[in-house]
């Protein structure tokens, strides 16, 4: 696992992999997860700061993959247009997972 972390952070990792794969794959289920355990707790009556810290809990995957995906692009040997099309992507898809 440790070694996969760092290919990810280093760019290592197929450009569509790492965005359709690490990215919105998993990224959206994580968030998707945090999102119902935001509600529940809410529902339960727990504080809403412990509301707020299950939400803000994927920010930091969030990031890493925004970075990663990044960095895949500036390895991908392919047409230049995808490298771009998914930067923007991953910092847009980013940006909605830690505002919604």
């Amino acid at each position: 696992m440790g070694d996969l972390v760092a290919r990810l952070w280093r760019g290592e990792i197929d450009l569509p992999r790492a965005f359709w794969e690490y990215a919105i794959l998993y990224g959206t289920l994580a968030n998707t997860v945090t999102t119902v355990g935001t509600f529940a707790a809410l529902a339960a009556g727990l504080p809403g700061a412990a509301a707020l810290a299950i939400h803000l809990a994927p920010v930091p995957y969030n990031v890493f993959m925004a970075v990663a995906v990044w960095r895949s692009a500036g390895n991908y040997r392919g047409a230049p247009e995808w490298a771009l099309l998914a930067r923007i992507g991953v910092v847009v898809w980013a940006g909605i997972a830690c505002l919604a």
